[in-house]
């Protein structure tokens, strides 16, 4: 049997799934127009792909979309119980040897959150209604903490996988991770980051920071205020790719910081998504949407690239990336 791997994000997609907010704290004192984004980010993908929401208001979620003008025939729904709408994070990493399966990972609400249990149901849920083979890996792993090629390579952060903070696998070494990466997602190497940016509550998810555009190429952000702390860390990881000679790097800059009631929220260009024959990304209403644009339109030069308004939505401390998840072809 061939072994299985994960494809990258830029390869075929049967469908995305993304699960639809009704959690009000995550957004607090912002909720309202987060179901009227989503509509609108449903919009873009329903015409490019399949679109599998999760929700138990199949009937409410169907009027936004009706009235954000999205192609209902294209969207499916299941019916699960979700803590969360993080979709990237608990939903089911799938992998291919020519068959679909999904590469079980279990969550744990980030080592951080108590109210995780619905949302770490969901790949054994998916698996069981699309009559797909499970793989159980029996490790905890979130689908923004690791970043493939499709061919091998593996970005993920140490601050992430390998710090004691919001520990995911207590007593599991560095080097048996990679092991587990290489048996169930068919990664060859890993590519070691630093730290992740400033405000965000998992602790260093490689999906702000550094991205794969190609097999060989990176996107990876930086910070030019030398006074921000995103600066140093961002530098570092520019330098431990730069150091490899073996990857063609774009720099993406980073949006001005977003505050909301005084916390730092985790503002990110490179937070974007890539569907069939598009790119969605992540604008925050600043002086640097246009540059963020721009890199990403020059590294997917055969995608449309869509700004997607995501100042509202990153209060609940992710934004497109982390609320959706690929199911390839």
């Amino acid at each position: 049997m061939a072994r299985f791997r994960m494809p990258a994000e830029w390869e075929p997609h049967q469908a995305t799934w993304l699960a639809w907010p009704h959690e009000k704290s995550d957004w607090p004192g912002k909720f309202a127009p987060i179901p009227w984004l989503y509509g609108e980010i449903v919009r873009h993908l329903a015409r490019v792909e399949r679109v599998r929401i999760i929700t138990e208001d199949e009937s409410g979620v169907r009027r936004i979309l009706k009235k954000c003008a999205a192609d209902l025939a294209a969207i499916e729904f299941f019916r699960y119980p979700t803590n969360r709408s993080w979709t990237r994070d608990y939903g089911p990493l799938f992998v291919t040897n020519g068959s679909l399966a999904i590469s079980h990972w279990r969550f744990n609400g980030w080592a951080k959150y108590d109210n995780f249990q619905c949302d770490a149901a969901i790949p054994a849920a998916i698996a069981r209604d699309l009559k797909i083979p499970r793989l159980e890996t029996g490790l905890v792993l979130e689908g923004g903490a690791i970043e493939v090629n499709g061919a091998g390579k593996l970005l993920a952060t140490e601050e992430c996988l390998l710090s004691e903070v919001q520990m995911r696998n207590p007593g599991v070494s560095r080097r048996a991770l990679e092991a587990a990466f290489r048996k169930y997602l068919g990664v060859s190497e890993v590519i070691w980051m630093g730290r992740g940016i400033a405000g965000d509550d998992t602790h260093g998810h490689i999906d702000d920071i550094t991205r794969f555009s190609s097999r060989d190429t990176v996107v990876t952000a930086i910070e030019r205020d030398k006074s921000d702390p995103n600066y140093q860390p961002l530098q570092e990881n520019l330098q431990r790719l730069k150091a490899r000679g073996d990857l063609r790097i774009a720099t993406l800059p980073m949006p001005e910081p977003v505050y909301f009631a005084g916390q730092r929220l985790p503002a990110s260009y490179a937070n974007f998504y890539i569907a069939n024959g598009i790119v969605l990304a992540p604008v925050f209403g600043d002086k640097n949407d246009r540059g963020a644009l721009n890199v990403l339109a020059r590294v997917f030069p055969d995608r449309e690239v869509i700004g997607i308004p995501c100042r509202d939505l990153v209060l609940g401390l992710g934004t497109l990336h982390c609320m959706t998840q690929q199911q390839p072809r």
